[in-house]
């Protein structure tokens, strides 16, 4: 008995673990197309990272701003064209796995620009919504 269980036990803490290594390689990899979108100037692909809905919440230096199109209208007009975009370099510092469909990501930002450079960090709430990682909260800084 206690065989069998210590069996299921290894195979529910390797099934954790797989789980949670692909929310990490996932998450990676859309701040990584992110992060390229963004370098090409093309911020319509930078927020396919985002929770495409009126719920998403992004809060900034203006304060809280609600839905996807409205970060998007905001990223436009503080960023509108590719000198004012500069190069985007995220650095991320932790990911924690919160529960099968949910992980916070802390980490820092920085944007080399002909105008001067600005970084920052960011916190990101993700969260699986119909099979795919996506952020519903970003609090940048």
């Amino acid at each position: 008995m206690q065989k069998t269980l210590f069996i299921f036990f290894i195979c529910f803490l390797t099934q954790a673990i797989t789980a949670q290594n692909a929310a990490d390689r996932s998450i990676r990899d859309i701040m990584a197309a992110q992060e390229l979108a963004w370098n090409r100037g093309d911020l319509e692909a930078f927020m396919e990272g985002y929770w495409r809905s009126d719920s998403l919440r992004f809060i900034g230096s203006s304060g809280l701003t609600y839905g996807w199109q409205q970060t998007l209208d905001n990223y436009k007009k503080g960023y509108p064209d590719s000198d004012a975009m500069g190069k985007l370099k995220f650095t991320i510092l932790s990911v924690e796995q919160l529960s099968k469909r949910s992980a916070f990501v802390i980490g820092k930002w920085r944007l080399a620009r002909k105008a001067g450079d600005l970084s920052g960090h960011y916190t990101l709430l993700w969260k699986k919504i119909k099979g795919k990682w996506v952020i519903v909260a970003d609090h940048s800084s």
